[in-house]
Formats: C-alpha cells, sequence, structure tokens
C-alpha cells in the first residue's frame, strides 16, 4: 500500500528572491550585461554561459516581461541591495496613530483648554486624534451639552484638523475623530 499520508503533508519548498541561473524557466531570455549594455534575446544557457565566464550569476529582474528580462550581476550583491532598498523605504514610511482625548460634558475650562492645547500639539506631529465624551448616570439625559462640547471643540480645531468622523453616540459615550489637514 502506498504511503499517501507521507506525500500529503509534505511542506512545499518556497524559493525566496528573484529565481536565477538554472531557476530561470524560460527558455530565451532578455539579457542586460554586468556594464548595464542590453546583449539582446539570448538562450537561456548562453546566457548562463557568458555569467559564469564573467564569474557573475544570471539574475531574473522582470519575470513578467515577454521575454523575462535578466541581469549579469552577483547574486549576493543583488539581495543585499534590495534589502538595504526595503529598509530605507520602512524607514522613510510616517506612521500615523490614532491619539485618544477623554472628556466629560462638565469638564471646567481650564481642563478643557490643556486638553485642546495638547490635541493641537498631536494633530502637528501629524497623528489623528479621538475625542471621546463619557457620561454617567442622568449625565445621559442631556446629550444637547456633549454636542455643544463636540461643537466647541470642531471650532477650536477648525484652522489645524479636520473631522473625519462627525460626532456620534456609541453607547454611553460620544466620539469623533479628527485628522491633521
Amino acid at each position: 500500500m502506498p504511503d499517501f499520508k507521507h506525500n500529503f503533508f509534505q511542506r512545499k519548498n518556497k524559493s525566496f528572491g528573484p529565481r536565477y541561473n538554472r531557476r530561470i524557466n524560460s527558455s530565451e531570455v532578455q539579457v542586460i550585461d554586468s556594464q548595464g549594455e542590453n546583449l539582446g534575446i539570448l538562450n537561456l544557457q548562453d546566457a548562463i554561459t557568458k555569467a559564469k565566464n564573467e564569474g557573475l550569476d544570471l539574475i531574473e529582474i522582470s519575470p513578467n516581461a515577454k521575454p523575462p528580462v535578466c541581469k549579469i550581476m552577483d547574486i549576493g550583491k543583488y539581495k543585499y541591495d534590495q534589502q538595504k532598498k526595503a529598509n530605507k523605504a520602512k524607514k522613510n514610511q510616517k506612521k500615523i496613530e490614532l491619539k485618544e482625548i477623554k472628556l466629560r460634558p462638565v469638564t471646567e475650562v481650564h481642563d478643557y483648554s490643556f486638553k485642546i492645547k495638547n490635541a493641537q500639539k498631536f494633530l502637528s506631529k501629524g497623528d489623528k486624534v479621538k475625542f471621546t465624551i463619557k457620561f454617567k448616570g442622568r449625565e445621559l439625559q442631556h446629550k444637547n451639552l456633549g454636542n455643544e462640547l463636540m461643537d466647541k471643540i470642531k471650532a477650536d480645531m477648525e484652522n489645524i484638523g479636520k473631522v473625519e468622523l462627525q460626532p456620534k453616540f456609541d453607547g454611553k459615550q460620544m466620539i469623533m475623530v479628527v485628522q491633521p489637514i
């Protein structure tokens, strides 16, 4: 009886990185030499031989082209350059965070101004700010206080940010999200 279990659960090898030398699937390839000159369309074996004569590898740069574009260069150097490019792109990304500022409908003027100052600082750094007004007990009967407070926040934020998510009730709290302009 054949052993189907063994073959069924065998892990398939994924190839990481570009195909090079004998791993290239096409019979003909467009070849660029190590100096950057286009050598035209060559047979795969001829292209690999040219690369080996120079002591380098044939690397598939653009596998989706017809025929695939390959370059003669060192595979180690190519992988290193790709990793450096990826790290540089990752470093230059700006990660936008969502900062939350919690208020109550009966927040005093000084506390309000302090929290608005912090919100403006967050927006100037490029982060989004989520304003949350929590209602407790009988405060839920005075939803108009929350609406007035949100309108006041909108007015104070209009020069530095714009409202992304309009004020809405979520259970016993009211939320609004402001993003930088």
